[in-house]
């Protein structure tokens, strides 16, 4: 199976750190590819970004289905544009909040987030009523860090999650974390280490999820909602 990680942003090194993560736990015959468009906003931070970002994702995924890719990650924590994106994909679509959530609630009763910016909180608090998880995430944090600002700091990255996830341990009672960017993958590891919690990185929950989709033979239904969107001509001008 051919697998297809879109960062609907443009920063290149971002979509780099985020394929290393994805090849760590791949199987072996899992062909994994990684791609971002150009002239989309090098961070995605908040509803402006992504509407810039949709179009080119879209058209990523159009490239992709000429080349026959079986699944898609949207590797992006708003899941930008992931209703439209199904419309457009053969094989399963995964946005990368939606699949650790479900991880999440597969393993623990409870779990918290931790993002980037503040104004990512509303999002995200969304996403996970959308999701139905609303009654076991007990809280969305946020380490008043940019997403630019993992790559260009990440010994400080690190500390500030840390730190979160120990308050989230003691405050919420959080018995899982998910880490709320896909930039922060890297760090996945070593925060679980470091604090003794089930740390879940959305990039290799989605991998993993897309694989077993896969696998087991499963499509995005093209019945009603994920149809494939239909063609249309403009009508033609009244004469003068």
């Amino acid at each position: 199976m051919h697998i297809r990680l879109i960062n609907p942003n443009s920063t290149a090194s971002m979509t780099a750190q985020a394929l290393e993560s994805a090849l760590r736990v791949k199987q072996r015959d899992t062909t994994l590819s990684a791609v971002n468009p150009l002239g989309t906003p090098v961070s995605i931070e908040g509803g402006a970004d992504e509407a810039m970002a949709v179009p080119a994702m879209l058209e990523e995924i159009r490239k992709g289905e000429r080349l026959g890719i079986d699944a898609y990650v949207v590797a992006c924590f708003d899941d930008p544009g992931l209703h439209a994106a199904r419309e457009v994909a053969r094989g399963p679509v995964i946005g990368i909040c939606q699949a650790a959530v479900q991880v999440a609630m597969t393993i623990s009763r409870r779990f918290s987030i931790v993002t980037t910016l503040p104004r990512s909180i509303p999002i995200i608090e969304d996403l996970v009523s959308h999701y139905g998880a609303e009654r076991h995430c007990r809280n969305v944090r946020a380490i008043n860090l940019p997403v630019l600002g993992l790559e260009e700091d990440p010994a400080e990255a690190e500390r500030l999650l840390i730190r979160e996830i120990e308050a989230a341990k003691r405050q919420e009672r959080a018995e899982a974390i998910i880490l709320g960017c896909a930039g922060m993958s890297s760090l996945c590891d070593r925060l679980r280490d470091a604090t003794g919690l089930p740390v879940i990185d959305g990039v290799t929950a989605a991998i993993k999820l897309a694989e077993a989709l896969v696998g087991a033979g499963y499509t995005t239904s093209k019945v009603n909602a994920y149809n494939y969107p239909r063609v249309k001509q403009a009508p033609a001008a009244a004469c003068a």
